[in-house]
């Protein structure tokens, strides 16, 4: 299989990932490409809507408390429960990783940046969701379809490009279908797959990894078939509870290491602007915390409001504030979180530019203070890749069935699919597929960003109007 993957899928995706994470030079660090898009998508949408991730925080506490509910309002699920659910596909192994590899390369400062590219990308997310909501589809069995495939085909036809939007919106759903088996499953069931074992150390199935690969996709399954509302009641549950116990777990580190808390600040701050800084200086440091963050949260991919577009509301701009939340919980505090643990413990000018992973760092930082640690950390990243899974199944299948037409023996089709692509994922090699999967990704950022510039003046028309 190993073999297979590599010889023929491997040309194209050199080619596909070429293209999408092409790089520019600038004063010594690349900038990719694809982050820049996305983060000026961020820049704009939060300067164009009048800094709505700030002034609009507090008003989406109150929304996603339920506070403005009324009984008999559209959708499928409750707002709280689309937060979640959304939380679930960005809140994954790579909040744990990712933040390490970037303060790894970049120093401390890269966690400023993260932080800032989190806050612009409360905007996009804003924007997103917002059309997410206002151009979903009523089907005729009651149940709702939405996301950037129905906001580009209906709200361009708006606007008089009919043609212009379907195909937006069959290039988005396609590379939506593909991409998820890739970093909504196959790379999360792997990488749940190598830190059971790692932490269980049982010698059988060291040897059958796919046999762990069956039990996950079986739990997996047991949840998607249900469909989004089992899919909210679960995660409603499994976010809270994983991301409070990662959360507890790293603020006992830092306040063991609370003497240590006021010099990481320091040197955060200090990081993000020192021209001597890691990898290309300032500039350097600043576009890895970017490009950690925006691989993190996905602000710009459009895939939160795939779920955000079945939330409980009659106004689209009520779930908008509402999404804003989520890059916040994801980049933030989690982010912020891993980082503020790495920097008080085992951080050290002479990681740059090694080859520790991400997630052997994280983890030595946790079990320098607490030697107890590694398994409840590799409890929550389990949690946080079983959460990414269902919630991507979701993702899937409704870019499946924007192509395909919906249909309960379509959506039985897909969901049998993509837990055989869990078991899949458990015992191969999967690097060539990965670096496909998050090229068709990241792809979709060209279609989903276009058309929100195209409809950004919908979105600001609809918050001015917008009365809770």
């Amino acid at each position: 299989m190993d073999r297979f993957i590599d010889t023929t899928m491997k040309p194209v995706s050199d080619f596909v990932s070429a293209f999408i994470f092409a790089s520019v030079p600038v004063f010594g660090a690349d900038m990719p490409l694809i982050v820049l898009w996305m983060v000026a998508g961020g820049v704009f949408f939060t300067g164009y809507l009048r800094f709505v991730n700030i002034r609009g925080f507090a008003r989406a506490l109150r929304i996603v408390s339920g506070r403005y509910k009324e009984p008999g309002d559209p959708g499928e699920i409750s707002q709280f429960q689309a937060l979640t659910t959304a939380v679930s596909g960005t809140v994954g192994v790579g909040n744990i990783a990712n933040v390490a590899v970037a303060i790894s390369i970049g120093g401390p400062g890269a966690t400023f940046w993260m932080i800032v590219a989190g806050l612009l990308g409360m905007s996009t997310k804003f924007a997103e969701c917002t059309l997410g909501v206002r151009y979903r589809r009523d089907n005729p069995d009651g149940s709702v379809s939405g996301g950037p495939m129905y906001y580009l085909e209906r709200g361009l036809t708006d606007l008089h490009w009919p043609r212009l939007g379907k195909v937006l919106g069959i290039f988005y759903a396609g590379s939506i279908v593909i991409g998820c088996i890739g970093i909504g499953n196959m790379f999360q069931s792997n990488q749940a797959t190598a830190i059971f074992l790692n932490v269980a150390n049982i010698g059988f199935l060291s040897d059958n990894a796919w046999l762990f690969g069956v039990a996950l996709a079986v739990l997996v399954g047991a949840v998607i078939v249900g469909g989004i509302k089992s899919i909210a009641n679960t995660t409603s549950k499994l976010v809270p509870t994983m991301a409070l116990l990662y959360i507890a777990m790293a603020l006992v580190v830092i306040g063991l290491n609370a003497d240590r808390l006021p010099g990481a600040l320091v040197a955060i701050w200090n990081g993000a602007f020192s021209p001597e800084g890691i990898a290309g200086g300032a500039l350097g440091v600043l576009i890895h915390g970017f490009r950690r963050a925006v691989f993190s949260n996905e602000a710009g991919l459009g895939s939160a409001a795939i779920a955000h577009a079945t939330a409980q509301t009659p106004k689209p701009v009520s779930e908008g504030y509402v999404a804003l939340l989520e890059p916040f919980i994801d980049t933030v505090v989690i982010c912020t979180m891993t980082a503020l643990v790495i920097v008080t413990t085992v951080y050290e000018p002479a990681l740059a530019g090694s080859d520790v992973s991400g997630i052997e760092l994280t983890t030595r930082a946790f079990a320098s203070t607490l030697s107890w640690s590694p398994v409840p950390l590799a409890l929550a990243a389990l949690l946080f890749a079983y959460s990414t899974m269902i919630a991507w199944a979701y993702y899937g299948l409704k870019a499946f069935t924007y192509i395909a037409g919906e249909g309960r023996a379509k959506d039985l089709g897909f969901n049998i699919f993509f837990c055989a692509f869990v078991v899949i994922g458990s015992s191969v090699n999967l690097g060539t597929l990965i670096d496909l999967s998050d090229a068709l990704i990241f792809t979709v950022a060209i279609p989903n960003l276009l058309g929100l510039y195209f409809l950004a003046p919908v979105v600001k028309r609809d918050l001015d109007n917008y009365a809770p």
